[in-house]
């Protein structure tokens, strides 16, 4: 069974303008897959459907073998699968971060003690041991992007999409996401204008423009591609020149 299946999959927003047409894409397993594109591409939109926040047609999105778009199973998917969104700020609310990262495994029916343990568990591979009894808030950009992050592995999800990962972290920040990331055995779908980091983390890639996918391969092959690069609003990365 494959971890991520899209079948053309199309969404307009409110006022008729299209986000997404006829994207068709599937991940196995374990597979850490990139989606990179332009501003403006369709990127945080096929996330949503993904993860069913936002509603759709049944049979363009099974995740783990479930349909996004279905009612009757759209509460198991935070079970399998789980999103960071590019502001830290839209997923970190509780008085701590121990409590809001052991927020996710109790709404998973874990008992306290439990979800204590697999937050503390998720703190210290995100390097945030010291910080459980401080105000999320309070964090620097960095260190909230990480606690975004280890609320949603504490959840234990098979499948993690990331939106911008990298985005304000210093060099160090980088560095130890980067870490993180390839320690991960989760299926991954990172989004992300940082092309380096896309090297070094995802062999494959998928290039997003206009809400289509206008290549999909291996990353190396994709973005050594000067050509596909410069007409979908982006550059080959330096190690690559």
């Amino acid at each position: 069974m494959m971890a991520l299946q899209v079948v053309k999959l199309t969404h307009h927003f409110a006022d008729g303008r299209r986000a997404l047409g006829d994207v068709s894409f599937q991940i196995s397993p374990g597979e850490r897959v990139a989606l990179v594109g332009p501003n403006g591409a369709g990127k945080t939109t096929l996330f949503l459907r993904l993860c069913g926040v936002l509603p759709g047609q049944l049979g363009q999105v099974v995740v783990q073998g479930l349909d996004a778009a279905d009612a009757k199973v759209r509460r198991k998917l935070p079970e399998v699968i789980g999103v960071v969104f590019q502001s830290p700020d839209d997923q970190l609310f509780s008085a701590t971060v121990l409590e809001d990262v052991a927020f996710g495994p109790l709404n998973l029916g874990q008992s306290p003690e439990d979800a204590v343990a697999s937050a503390r568990e998720s703190l210290q591979l995100l390097g945030l041991i010291g910080c459980e009894d401080r105000s999320p808030h309070r964090l620097s950009g960095g260190e909230k992007r990480r606690a975004a992050l280890a609320g949603v592995l504490a959840m234990k999800p098979s499948i993690l999409l990331l939106d911008e990962p990298s985005m304000f972290l210093d060099p160090r920040g980088r560095r130890e996401l980067i870490r993180t990331v390839l320690g991960l055995t989760t299926t991954l779908l990172l989004a992300t204008h940082d092309l380096d980091m896309v090297l070094e983390t995802c062999p494959r890639s998928i290039v997003l423009d206009g809400g289509r996918i206008a290549a999909d391969g291996p990353t190396q092959e994709l973005l050594a591609n000067a050509e596909l690069m410069e007409a979908h609003g982006l550059e080959v990365p330096y190690k690559l020149k």
